[in-house]
């Protein structure tokens, strides 16, 4: 059944688009424009045009259809393992695959996989992301933990929460560093004004802290081990761009230069090691994802590519 929503508008000479998309709708923008082209958004009670511009007065009416429920199916993707038991599972997961499906992603994701592989999955975070303890961006492979009962997804998530689970990363990144290691604090938040986007935020941001060492120098490149010690979105990616440093191959937060190699086609970010505690033995555990062929290729082509000046 359509749910009906009225508003009085107060201001003066705003597109109707970007006024309900100010709304407190369950829509997005391109939802909105969509129902506005089909006459489920009115004006006064007369049917009209995105970029109409409503003033003080107009009454705006929009018949909101009722959602449709997702069902996430099982597909028979080969899954990479590393370990697997009653309580969860540690996959490898390729750079490319999406972890969980969202808008424009609901087939061929790793818990489509995980669907058809296992009978048994955490319900923990929905029928959308079942066994999903945490997630890696699209196109960073590497180690990912599920769990597959409620108890294990729990215990493993408060590991997590409290900072004992223990990730390391390698990642090439533009430019030279000259510190053999060091600390990465600032916090970070969605970027003002690019949504989808996230920026460090002195104000509103929220506490993120990484650390870093340098593993091999290049003359355009610095190959470096990552340790997390929180685990904000896109973390890793954000806080060596600010430093100025950003990964090679990100379209997102790179620069001119190594950004557009042709060398790799993803952002150069593996998630190498995981260990936590098991949730049902209480005994450390601690796994390996090997590097994926792309990045071994990557370092083999910058090796030929720059002169390597030293190690640290």
């Amino acid at each position: 059944m359509e749910e009906r929503q009225e508003f009085i508008v107060q201001e003066d000479r705003v597109r109707l688009d970007k006024f309900l998309s100010k709304r407190a709708l369950p829509l997005s923008r391109s939802q909105i424009q969509s129902l506005i082209k089909q006459g489920k958004v009115t004006i006064n009670g007369l049917p009209s045009k995105s970029s109409h511009g409503v003033v003080a007065g107009d009454k705006v009416n929009v018949l909101i259809p009722e959602p449709q429920p997702l069902k996430v199916l099982p597909e028979d993707i080969p899954l990479d393992i590393l370990y697997e038991d009653e309580d969860l599972l540690i996959i490898n997961k390729p750079p490319g695959m999406v972890v969980h499906p969202a808008a424009g992603h609901y087939s061929g994701t790793l818990v489509n996989s995980l669907l058809f592989h296992c009978r048994h999955l955490s319900t923990i975070n929905g029928p959308l992301r079942p066994g999903i303890v945490h997630r890696l961006d699209k196109d960073t492979s590497g180690t990912l933990m599920v769990a597959k009962t409620d108890e294990a997804h729990l215990d493993l998530a408060g590991q997590i929460k409290e900072r004992s689970v223990k990730r390391k990363y390698l990642t090439l990144v533009e430019g030279r560093l000259e510190m053999d290691d060091g600390t990465i604090e600032a916090p970070l938040g969605r970027h003002i004004l690019k949504r989808k986007r996230m920026a460090v935020r002195h104000q509103g941001g929220r506490f993120a802290l990484t650390h870093y060492r340098v593993l091999e120098r290049f003359k355009g490149a610095t190959l470096l081990e990552i340790t997390l010690a929180t685990g904000r979105t896109h973390q890793i990616r954000v806080h060596l761009a600010y430093i100025g440093h950003p990964v090679v191959g990100d379209k997102t937060y790179g620069r001119k230069g190594l950004r557009q190699t042709s060398l790799i086609n993803r952002q150069a970010l593996h998630a190498q090691l995981l260990g936590f505690i098991h949730p049902s033995r209480k005994e450390y555990m601690q796994f390996t994802a090997p590097l994926p062929h792309d990045m071994g290729q990557l370092l083999h082509n910058i090796r030929l590519l720059f002169d390597k000046s030293d190690r640290p």
